[in-house]
C-alpha cells in the first residue's frame, strides 16, 4: 500500500508536468507546472525514505525545488499583469501598466538616444528632462513615451534622430520585454495599438511630415 500511494504521487506529478506542456495560455501552464513541482518533490521524499543524502543527489527533487519558486514567480506576473490589463480601460493612460515593467536610466545632456536609420529594439518613457527631435522644431518633455513607431514597423529602423536636451531619466523596455508580456497575455496587443494610433494622431496635429518618436 505504501508503495501504491507513492507511486500513485509520482504518477500524478508526471501527468501534470505533461499536461502543462499542452496549454496554450500561460496561465494554465504554469497552474500546472507549479502543481506538478511539490508533488515530485513529495514523491521524492517518500521514495527515499526521508534520506537527505539521497535527496540532495536527486536530478528530479533538484530541479523541482528550483522550479517552485520560478514557476510561483511567473505565475504572479502573468497575474499581476492580466490584472493591470483587464482593470484598464479606454481612458487609462498606456504608462499606468507599462512602467512597472520598464527599467529606469539617466542619460546626460547631448547623448544621442538614437539616430535616423538605426535598428529600433526599445521604446522609452521619459520621467524627467527634455528630448530634441532633429531635424524638426519639437520637443519631448515628462509623461511622453518615444520610438515605439520605429519598434513596431516593418522594417524596425528609426525614423528620426533623438537627443538629450537636458539630463533626462527614461524608462527603457526592450522589444524582447514587450514579446514576452504579449506572450503572457495577447490582451496587451489591444494597448499597444491603442498607444501606436494615439502618437500618430498626435504627429497629425502638430504638422510631422515622419513619426517623430521612431
Amino acid at each position: 500500500m505504501h508503495f501504491d500511494v507513492i507511486t500513485a504521487i509520482g504518477i500524478l506529478a508526471g501527468a501534470l508536468y505533461i499536461a502543462s506542456q499542452f496549454q496554450k495560455d500561460m496561465i494554465s501552464l504554469r497552474v500546472l507546472a507549479l502543481a506538478s513541482n511539490p508533488l515530485y518533490l513529495i514523491f521524492c521524499v517518500l521514495d527515499t525514505d526521508y534520506q537527505i543524502t539521497e535527496l540532495i543527489i536527486m536530478p528530479t527533487f533538484l530541479v523541482n525545488l528550483i522550479l517552485l519558486p520560478i514557476n510561483a514567480k511567473r505565475l504572479l506576473e502573468i497575474l499581476r499583469l492580466t490584472k493591470q490589463i483587464e482593470q484598464a480601460t479606454v481612458e487609462s493612460p498606456v504608462t499606468e501598466w507599462l512602467l512597472p515593467h520598464m527599467h529606469l536610466r539617466k542619460h546626460k545632456a547631448g547623448e544621442v538616444l538614437f539616430r535616423k536609420g538605426d535598428v529600433a529594439h526599445e521604446m522609452m518613457y521619459v520621467a524627467s528632462g527634455k528630448l530634441k527631435l532633429q531635424g524638426i522644431d519639437h520637443f519631448i518633455g515628462p509623461g511622453e513615451l518615444i520610438g515605439e513607431i520605429g519598434l513596431f514597423s516593418a522594417e524596425k529602423v528609426r525614423t528620426m534622430t533623438v537627443e538629450c536636451e537636458t539630463d533626462c531619466e527614461l524608462y527603457h523596455m526592450t522589444d524582447a520585454q514587450i514579446y514576452r508580456l504579449y506572450y503572457q497575455n495577447p490582451k496587451l496587443g489591444f494597448f499597444f495599438m491603442r498607444l501606436i494610433v494615439e502618437r500618430l494622431l498626435r504627429d497629425v496635429k502638430r504638422g510631422a511630415i515622419e513619426p517623430g518618436t521612431g
